[in-house]
């Protein structure tokens, strides 16, 4: 897709005003197609699998707010929905990205059905690499090519691949010069010249430059998150160890401080000696930024089954409120995606003030009682329901949350809420629940909560070297600007 063609969609969505009700309320909802590609053309190539290198998707694994209208977008670790080798579980050797998004809310028309509109545009993307050699194996038993992207024959640093076999069988997974990459959670430093991002296949937190993508920083998780025996599959790696994270279920989500001191990650499920995806409780793990130095906590994922017959969601983001209160995005993986109807996808309010340190602890037994409390903070599904969208049509993987600019409202004060989704690269779909074939976009889901409801909030303070009046700065020097085949 050309510089010049600014991927752009207004929305037109709607909000229920009830201020008398201590809610969180929709707002309004914004897509951009999953049929567009993105900006790093020289990635554009098939994949393996015959797919696009620069497909536009996935890109609300996880979201970040950057200050004004300007957000960053993490795709995961790229396409894999469409099979074509099942010993790699179908990834390819796409190049983990991020993208830098202009999300911006402008009040509706009289009686349209949301009282805002979310124009979205992507503005720029920025590959992910490692200013020293990767490790990506050889892919010949798996009858491919070693998975190492061909953009780094023309550079002098590797990029990180999605491709599954990409990894040091000789080291545990937690090896930070494995090239197989898989983003999950993204914050930004509060300078606002770095990002953080968290990987499910070591688990990994990574600090990257923010304007050339290379990797700054790794920090180093306990030995206990690693797994020891490493597989291309999926299911081979759960089945080779007894310890570690979970495959295709490690570090899901990321939250900073406002401080920007601490990072918060958090397990997508437990780990295999905390009983794995059988079991009630994963981690979340708080991360000094100066230091390195890693906490860890215990929390009880919601029983999304029945009292004989538990079963246990799991967790897709965690967002701080403020040093010490986080929301966390908890979810089933039914929904639009799934050929399935969305039930589960919550929002929780915690407090690890109140939760104990669990680094020492192993097994499900030794963690009970050690988690914080949690409380409802919002139902998504409840939510969307209310403004008339069926629940076949709520996206499976709803991953993404992040905090906005405010908003003032008959001179009340609200606070923004972005919701976001991993379309897994497939534009569109057609299953039993849409026979015909739907549009599968990168979408978000806009709430506000009034501020007096919220009174412990404390934003983020993200230093940015432009004046939010300017809304347009970024795409502006985007196209005006030099571009660098290395971005």
């Amino acid at each position: 897709m050309h510089h010049n063609a600014v991927l752009a969609v207004a929305i037109a969505t709607a909000l229920s005003c009830s201020a008398a009700n201590a809610a969180v309320e929709l707002i309004a909802t914004g897509n951009v197609s999953g049929s567009y590609e993105d900006y790093s053309v020289q990635t554009a190539a098939p994949l393996e699998s015959g797919i696009a290198g620069n497909r536009l998707g996935g890109m609300g694994s996880a979201l970040a707010y950057a200050g004004c209208n300007t957000f960053v977008g993490l795709p995961d670790r790229g396409p894999n929905a469409t099979v074509y080798n099942a010993l790699v579980d179908s990834t390819t050797s796409y190049v983990p990205r991020f993208h830098t998004l202009h999300l911006s809310l402008a009040p509706s028309d009289s009686g349209a059905a949301l009282p805002y509109v979310l124009t979205a545009f992507i503005t720029d993307t920025t590959l992910l690499s490692s200013p020293t050699r990767l490790f990506y194996g050889d892919g010949a038993a798996y009858g491919l090519g070693n998975g190492a992207p061909a953009l780094n024959a023309k550079s002098h640093f590797d990029y990180f691949s999605g491709r599954s076999d990409n990894f040091d069988p000789a080291k545990p997974s937690t090896n930070p010069n494995n090239g197989r990459f898989d983003p999950e959670g993204i914050r930004l430093a509060n300078d606002g010249q770095s990002v953080f991002i968290t990987d499910e296949y070591g688990p990994y937190v990574y600090q990257f430059d923010r304007d050339t993508g290379r990797r700054l920083r790794a920090f180093r998780l306990p030995e206990k998150f690693a797994v020891k025996n490493q597989f291309p599959a999926g299911d081979a790696e759960i089945g080779g160890n007894t310890s570690g994270r979970v495959a295709n279920k490690g570090m899901e989500g990321l939250a900073i401080t406002p401080d920007g001191r601490y990072l918060i990650g958090a397990m997508q499920s437990p780990l295999l000696q905390d009983g794995g995806t059988d079991a009630p409780f994963t981690r979340i793990v708080k991360i000094d930024v100066r230091s390195g130095t890693v906490s860890e906590y215990a929390y009880e994922l919601t029983n999304i089954g029945s009292a004989t017959k538990p079963k246990y969601g799991t967790i897709s983001e965690i967002l701080a409120i403020n040093s010490h209160e986080f929301l966390v995005d908890e979810r089933d993986g039914k929904g639009l995606g799934d050929n399935s109807t969305a039930v589960v996808k919550r929002l929780y309010r915690i407090d690890l003030t109140s939760a104990a340190e669990v680094s020492t602890l192993s097994g499900a037994a030794n963690l009970a009682g050690k988690a914080p409390a949690k409380t409802l903070f919002l139902d998504v599904v409840a939510a969307l329901n209310a403004h008339g969208i069926d629940s076949i049509n709520i996206p499976a993987k709803l991953e993404g949350i992040a905090f906005g600019p405010d908003l003032t409202v008959g001179g009340l004060t609200k606070h923004t809420l972005f919701v976001s989704n991993d379309n897994d690269y497939l534009a569109t779909l057609i299953d039993s629940n849409h026979p015909n074939g739907v549009e599968n976009a990168n979408r978000w889901f806009v709430f506000t909560v009034d501020a007096s409801d919220l009174p412990s909030y404390v934003p983020q303070a993200i230093e940015t070297n432009y004046s939010c009046s300017d809304d347009h700065r970024p795409w502006h020097d985007w196209f005006n600007g030099p571009w660098s085949s290395d971005r």
